[in-house]
């Protein structure tokens, strides 16, 4: 870990372990937090997993299923056309400031029958090792933070174009690594249990002539119990969002296929208040209040909304060509990144890859790369 981002390390260590105030997520999550940015607990599950979506502004409500689809829309897992697959993602995060903290994920998928199916996701963080001093500079304990959480889903269809999906969460955060930092304050792994629902709903339309399928849905994600760090009881609230989106898809010819898609986010978290009272709300009064407890009314309600629109071009489902672009308002975090990626198949086997440009210079996720692999286990539907 480079000098800069051990010290940066540190200090958010000690305020977590004093405070334990969301775990610094607009540093984790590459946001500007000079305005009133909405900071939660546990952000990685906010951060896009795969290079798939990741290629693609980080749409994913509506786009076409595959193995992935746990984490964006539980409810698109019954329409994959495959009858079991698994898929693994790594993803080297903040890497222009250090070199070991990264994000992994496991997902698998089963069909059950021509209407049901279940999956399985597990999400690793992994922040570094970090190794604490005193104020002479002798070397202390080495802490070792880590996050996790795992996902069990099902999903079942309620008519030949819609779709529900019901996924389970178990979340763990240890930050401390186990060091104590006083007899006051005694820091100790956060646990949460959450759940996502998601529905979905596609149908064939014309579009300038062309045989198109038209896509759309909507989910609940990582609705569940505040987080607690440390003796006090002190509680942060999770990343519950809802995600909204859409999807075109066509094919312009046998070979060839477009898709389009766009996804409006927005954390059903309390926005920070003037005199910190946000941080008393209980979780039905900070999910359902969230709507409309911003201090400067709707104008900066519609700021907290973040943009996602991608596209893709595949060729005879073994080449793909993918773009996208995410925004974020400046108030709000001021995330505004172009996103590009590949992906080819061989036969059972894919490997997906995908870069992440920011808009600003010296942006904290510039150079972001993730990669992907996903193996089908089983036929295609109808074979």
């Amino acid at each position: 870990m480079s000098h800069t981002l051990r010290t940066l390390a540190i200090l958010v260590f000690i305020a977590l372990s004093t405070n334990l105030k969301a775990q610094n997520s607009g540093v984790i999550a590459g946001q500007d937090t000079s305005k009133r940015v909405i900071t939660t607990a546990v952000p990685f599950l906010t951060i896009a997993p795969d290079p798939i979506s990741g290629a693609m502004g980080d749409v994913g409500a509506a786009t076409d299923p595959n193995a992935n689809s746990g984490h964006w829309n539980p409810a698109k897992l019954t329409f994959i056309n495959k009858s079991a697959g698994v898929a693994f993602s790594f993803t080297p995060w903040l890497q222009r400031f250090v070199d070991d903290m990264s994000i992994s994920y496991l997902s698998m998928f089963k069909k059950i029958d021509d209407v049901s199916a279940f999956g399985f996701a597990m999400t690793y963080f992994d922040l570094g090792d970090i190794q604490l001093t005193d104020g002479a500079g002798n070397e202390l304990n080495t802490i070792n933070p880590r996050e996790f959480a795992l996902a069990g889903t099902y999903s079942r269809k309620l008519g030949n174009n819609f779709s529900l999906g019901v996924t389970g969460k178990f979340i763990h955060s240890n930050l401390s690594g186990g060091i104590t930092v006083s007899p006051v304050t005694d820091p100790k792994p956060g646990t949460s249990i959450a759940a996502d629902i998601g529905v979905y709903y596609r149908s064939r339309v014309t579009v300038f002539q062309k045989d198109a399928q038209l896509s759309f849905g909507g989910v609940i994600s990582n609705l569940g119990s505040k987080i607690s760090y440390n003796s006090a009881d002190e509680e942060d609230f999770i990343p519950t969002n809802l995600r909204l989106g859409t999807a075109l898809s066509t094919y312009l010819d046998p070979y060839n296929k477009i898709t389009l898609a766009m996804d409006f986010n927005k954390l059903m978290v309390p926005t920070p208040q003037p005199d910190g009272s946000h941080l008393d709300k209980g979780l039905l009064e900070g999910v359902f209040g969230s709507f409309g407890d911003a201090p400067d009314g709707i104008g900066e309600e519609l700021q907290e909304v973040t943009i996602s629109t991608g596209a893709e071009y595949e060729y005879k489902e073994t080449f793909a060509i993918r773009a996208g672009y995410f925004y974020e308002h400046v108030n709000k975090g001021n995330r505004k990144f172009f996103t590009m990626g590949v992906g080819f198949k061989y036969k059972a086997l894919g490997f997906d890859f995908a870069y992440l440009i920011p808009q600003f210079q010296d942006h904290p996720l510039a150079e972001t790369l993730r990669f992907g692999l996903t193996y089908d286990l089983g036929k295609k539907d109808g074979e």
